[in-house]
């Protein structure tokens, strides 16, 4: 489908600068524009692309102004902010490749399952009995949906997810491929020789609306009760979150971090990669926590925190400044312990 500039600026409530009935068809990175495409740009590190680019239309920031000629076949849109009207084109775009409602076969639908209106089930899908799938979702090729469970509307379950028995997944939600929710939690009692029996996992996970979880995800189910993925909670590929863990409301995390059981994780918290986080503690809304990062405790109120265990990230700054010096104060220590060594000998003489 194409947009013309004009199109594009009344979507964005822009000003077209140039061309108002240039028109395109494609996205691209402003760097590799080409005939037809259309570019953002927003940060000043890119902006010599701009010179060069092949893009038919570029969104910029208003306060844009151009310090050398820019190419003739390039009309701009100029909008408060760039970036977020990119994003906004993006939405637009994506939504626009929305899977055609049809049930691929060869796929398995239980006769107890209800199936809601304009679904996508692709091929060899597995939905099993009492399953609910509400309407306007996608359920991708070799998904897995377990007894009982249920998705929500809108909802995107991308290729060879599983989701267990009794797991609920919320409303436009995205789930991307490889991710399982509600395996077992890591729940085992050594007995009296050290040999570890299974503790049976009976709970379920709960994810409400608006989450996005990234690719190859472990969401364990509880040992009793729900593992709780709150209301538009951000999760990365690669993350492992425990049995009656619970994530409050848009918090988001980046890729391999892993939380151990019955972690509370408050509001609007941000994890970066590598963090990890142990089990039966809580987090503090509002809480920033710097990749590779470990959390052994409570963290009580908002910081941003560094380092393992973690430390207020100031504090971790001037602690590491320290630690850089070490090997020459090591040395100095060594120097004083011989001079001091060499003034007693000389004493004793």
């Amino acid at each position: 489908m194409e947009f013309t500039a004009a199109q594009i600026a009344g979507l964005l409530n822009g000003e077209v600068i140039g061309n108002p009935d240039a028109s395109v068809s494609t996205l691209a990175k402003i760097e590799e524009g080409q005939n037809g495409a259309l570019s953002f740009l927003s940060n000043p590190k890119y902006e010599p692309y701009i010179y060069t680019t092949g893009s038919s239309i570029c969104i910029v920031n208003q306060t844009f102004e151009p310090s050398k000629a820019l190419p003739n076949t390039l009309t701009l849109v100029k909008v408060a902010d760039a970036y977020a009207c990119f994003a906004q084109l993006l939405a637009l775009y994506d939504s626009m490749n929305k899977k055609e409602a049809i049930i691929e076969q060869p796929s398995f639908i239980h006769e107890s399952a209800q199936i809601g209106q304009n679904v996508y089930i692709g091929a060899f899908a597995y939905i099993g009995a009492n399953v609910h799938i509400a309407d306007n979702c996608q359920i991708h090729p070799n998904v897995v949906i377990q007894e009982n469970a249920s998705v929500g509307g809108n909802t995107i379950i991308y290729p060879n997810v599983s989701i267990y028995k009794d797991c609920h997944v919320g409303a436009s939600c995205i789930v991307h491929a490889g991710t399982v929710i509600g395996s077992d939690g890591f729940g085992f009692a050594p007995d009296e020789n050290g040999v570890y029996s299974k503790i049976p996992q009976i709970g379920n996970v709960v994810i409400e609306d608006n989450v996005e979880i990234g690719s190859n995800c472990s969401i364990d189910r509880a040992t009793m009760g729900s593992t709780y993925i709150r209301k538009g909670v951000k999760i990365d590929n690669l993350c492992q979150i425990a049995h009656n863990v619970d994530v409050d409301q848009h918090t988001a995390m980046a890729a391999q971090v892993g939380i151990a059981g019955s972690a509370k994780i408050g509001k609007h918290v941000m994890i970066g990669g590598q963090t990890g986080i142990a089990g039966h503690l809580s987090v503090a809304d509002h809480t920033k926590i710097v990749a590779q990062s470990g959390i052994p405790s409570t963290v009580k109120k908002a910081d941003t925190l560094m380092g393992t265990p973690a430390i207020p990230i100031n504090d971790y700054k001037r602690s590491h400044f320290g630690f850089r010096k070490l090997p020459g104060l090591i040395h100095k220590i060594y120097d004083l312990e011989n001079k001091l060594n060499e003034l007693l000998k000389n004493k004793e003489a």
